[in-house]
């Protein structure tokens, strides 16, 4: 096979990998599983190692996936099809909303539409919200262990949380960098003390 044909191939399957996976990187896995199988580019251990190269570099998930089967497969050219074959569908179609929105834009139900999508997002974030706040400041092990609700608190990161808020209250205009490098720093206290 011709290198050409092996970047409209890479191409190909990311263009379908990002029309089908719905719902952000981890959806991607499934697709880039049956991808290495179909082509031998890459074996389970290799998606394994993607999914902890991704996680633990800037950017989207999937994108960062689609770089490194690209970069695997067809090199630098590979690394730059790979990922615009995975946003090419999303961008297409947002194109085609945006034209559709444009010609109704004054329509008092597609704004009613987006007034409700406000709230949904809101609700979205603060079921999120409570999820990370459940997973960080309550042991369910404790809990289930000794039967007592209140022993399934985790005083230490309920504290860390305070402080932490507090600070951010108090340093409104402070770069949030800086708040990840100080609730990084207080958390290395809190894990020793």
């Amino acid at each position: 096979m011709s290198y050409a044909l092996l970047l409209l191939e890479l191409f190909g399957r990311f263009l379908l990998v990002g029309l089908f996976s719905i719902g952000g990187g981890l959806a991607t896995l499934p697709f880039l599983t049956s991808m290495g199988e179909a082509t031998g580019w890459f074996n389970a251990a290799d998606v394994s190692n993607m999914v902890a190269i991704s996680e633990s570099t800037p950017g989207p998930m999937g994108i960062n996936m689609a770089t490194y089967v690209g970069y695997a497969v067809g090199g630098i050219p590979g690394a730059i099809i790979g990922p615009l074959g995975l946003i090419a569908p999303s961008i297409v179609i947002i194109i085609i909303i945006s034209r559709v929105l444009m010609k109704f834009r004054d329509s008092k139900y597609v704004n009613y539409a987006f007034y409700g999508l406000r709230a949904a997002s809101v609700g979205l974030i603060a079921a999120a919200c409570y999820s990370v706040a459940k997973i960080a400041l309550f042991n369910g092990e404790v809990f289930a262990e000794t039967g007592n609700f209140f022993l399934g608190f985790d005083i230490k990161s309920i504290i860390l949380c305070v402080v932490v808020f507090a600070a951010v209250m108090c340093f409104k205009k402070l770069h949030p960098i800086a708040c990840i490098v100080a609730a990084a720093v207080v958390g290395m206290i809190f894990q020793m003390g």
